[in-house]
């Protein structure tokens, strides 16, 4: 059975798809199948105010499609969106400040930290287990420290 013959009214097939569209986003972000979906909003309303041919339909849907692709990526160029906590996947980065004390040996600029409940590879200067220091940066998922002064 061919889905146009369905009995379905082609605004509800719209809205539908407009529907999935705006899931798909929520579930794969990526700031491109929203202005889609609102596309496939916009042709749906369309058809159920203004019956038009499935052609009309599909050409206002892609129109509005490329329209609200370029002009959504446009704005978000001007507007982007900026993270509440910038360095929330970079976690070395946000140790930075942090006292920490050696765990094990730092000989020859390279040993073991405890920052809170976890050990951290460590570079910096010569340091005993129980020596405080301070973070001063990281280097990937090596904590660069230095004596407290």
């Amino acid at each position: 059975m061919n889905w146009l013959d369905s009995g379905i009214e082609p605004h509800w097939i719209w809205l539908g798809l407009g529907l999935l569209l705006a899931i798909g986003e929520m579930t794969i972000p990526g700031v491109f199948l929203i202005w889609m979906a609102g596309a496939a909003l916009i042709t749906g309303l369309f058809a159920w105010l203004a019956p038009a041919g499935i052609a009309w339909q599909v050409l206002l849907f892609a129109v509005l499609s490329i329209l609200f692709v370029f002009t959504g990526r446009r704005w978000l160029r001007r507007h982007p969106v900026e993270a509440a906590d910038p360095q929330m996947n970079h976690r070395g980065a946000r140790a930075v400040g942090e006292t920490v004390v050696v765990s094990q040996v730092i000989a020859g600029g390279q040993g073991r930290v405890r920052l809170g409940d976890s050990e951290w590879l460590a570079k910096g200067p010569d340091a005993e287990p129980g020596t405080r220091m301070r973070v001063t940066g990281a280097d990937g998922v090596v904590l660069l420290v230095e004596h407290l002064h």
